[in-house]
């Protein structure tokens, strides 16, 4: 009794597999056992179970390993140890697959269920369980190969062009004017957006300019609708733009890595948002928006500020200027309150100044008192010094006057007079010396020790 070509078809799809699985089926078929039981030498081998489950690995080892299997990731889970476990599908099958921890180590992003991978291992049994298992050596995302390598390039190029420069982003607007935002018009990020910002900031417009987000016209359908709302930003109306797209393949996100695309969002008159896919996928547009956010809800809630924290903020401040005036107000309560104490009790304040007049007064006296009892004590001491002091003085101006006197009398012409010199002047009293200075008949008068002699110039004789 064989395998029939359906079955074969179906459960295995390769001629080879087919023949290796019906030569044995047909050993252990019921016509052979049925003759083995007559026949001793006929009878099948008695296997342990565990040989036997070698043996098929070994058989599996030899007839298909190495195998690529292309297929859809299903029950992903990594493990504590880091080994990870998951099945392949397709529409007709699928098969358990291992991938240990130094082969996960080396995974470029993180598989998840329904993604399109294909892989290279081997394929084994284990023992414990009997199950056939597929050991993964590498995995990589179906198909993205020729698209992986495209975006690298791209990616180095505008990197070293310098648009992906932290220094050339800028920051988002707290209380923006306007918000932009570039979506499909059918897509589910465009309701997500909206119910978010008309949550968050109901009184901030939002201006819509729809693209196509997928296919061969999405990127020139997003340049325009980012060029249009470049306009509105240029005429003041919008201060931020939102570029959202909903979660996909490499494929179906293919039109944010398009270079025209990067080059028109580098060019945002205001700081751009960009919240494309899932917070696992990166585009190219990710790196040159003015910041990056992980999904379209998440694009919108960084967009402005909440209007619940303004109006918390606006809270806090009331309270603290009413706590500030109050403060405020107490204070000049209590001087007026002080002020009021020191008018309505005057007596007590010029019962104050007199009793602080009178000690003034009184500290007044006594000093007087002390000074002249002081002065009383040392008057005759210092009236002794006085007299001591006139007395010294008056003598030594009695000897200082004795020489002058002397030397005045020394300068006296009188006494000059008195050795039978004449002093000789004309009548107006001027000083003859010079014969030159008379002349003949002139009047003179000479002074002599005892009297004045008038004189009559007689004419001159020459010597």
């Amino acid at each position: 009794m064989g395998i029939s070509p359906e079955f074969r078809s179906k459960t295995l799809g390769s001629g080879a597999s087919v023949d290796y699985l019906a030569a044995t089926t047909r050993r252990e078929g019921p016509d052979l056992l049925m003759a083995g039981a007559n026949n001793p030498a006929m009878a099948p081998r008695s296997w342990q179970v565990g040989a036997l489950c070698r043996a098929i690995a070994d058989a599996l080892e030899a007839r298909f390993n190495p195998v690529a299997v292309r297929g859809e990731v299903s029950g992903f889970s990594r493990a504590p140890s880091g080994h990870c476990y998951f099945s392949l599908k397709d529409a007709d099958g699928q098969i358990r697959c291992a991938m240990f921890r130094r082969a996960a180590g080396l995974l470029d992003f993180s598989p998840k269920d329904g993604d399109s991978v294909e892989v290279l291992g081997r394929l084994d049994v284990y023992g414990p369980r009997g199950d056939l298992q597929l050991i993964v050596e590498s995995l990589s995302r179906a198909g993205q190969g020729a698209w992986f390598e495209q975006f690298l390039r791209l990616k180095a190029k505008l990197e070293a062009e310098g648009l992906f420069e932290t220094a050339r982003k800028r920051p988002l607007p707290a209380l923006p004017r306007g918000i932009g935002l570039v979506t499909s018009s059918g897509a589910a990020a465009l309701h997500d957006v909206v119910t978010c910002l008309t949550r968050r900031v109901p009184h901030i417009p939002v201006l819509l300019a729809p693209a196509a987000v997928q296919g061969a016209q999405a990127p020139g359908d997003l340049v325009r609708a980012l060029e249009g709302l470049y306009q509105l930003a240029a005429a003041g109306k919008l201060d931020v733009i939102l570029l959202v797209r909903g979660g996909g393949s490499i494929e179906d996100l293919w039109a944010f890595n398009d270079e025209q695309l990067a080059r028109t969002i580098a060019r945002s008159p205001v700081p751009l948002v960009s919240g494309v896919g899932h917070e696992t996928d990166f585009t190219i547009a990710d790196f040159v928006a003015d910041l990056r956010a992980p999904t379209p809800t998440a694009a919108a809630e960084l967009a402005a500020t909440a209007r619940s924290e303004w109006l918390a903020g606006l809270d806090q401040a009331a309270r603290q200027l009413g706590r500030v005036a109050l403060r405020r107000l107490d204070i000049e309560l209590q001087r007026i309150d002080g002020a009021a104490a020191r008018l309505g009790r005057p007596s007590a304040r010029i019962g104050a100044q007199q009793m602080r007049a009178e000690r003034l007064a009184q500290r007044l006296r006594y000093g007087v008192s002390a000074r002249m009892q002081s002065s009383q004590g040392a008057l005759p001491a210092r009236h002794a010094a006085l007299a001591a002091a006139f007395s010294n003085r008056m003598r030594r101006a009695g000897d200082g006057l004795e020489r002058q006197r002397l030397r005045l009398d020394l300068l006296n012409p009188r006494l000059v007079l008195q050795r039978g010199y004449a002093l000789l002047t004309d009548l107006d009293g001027v000083a003859v010396t010079l014969a030159a200075q008379t002349r003949t008949g002139q009047a003179l008068r000479a002074t002599l020790a005892d009297g004045e002699v008038d004189l009559t110039v007689a004419p001159q004789r020459l010597i």
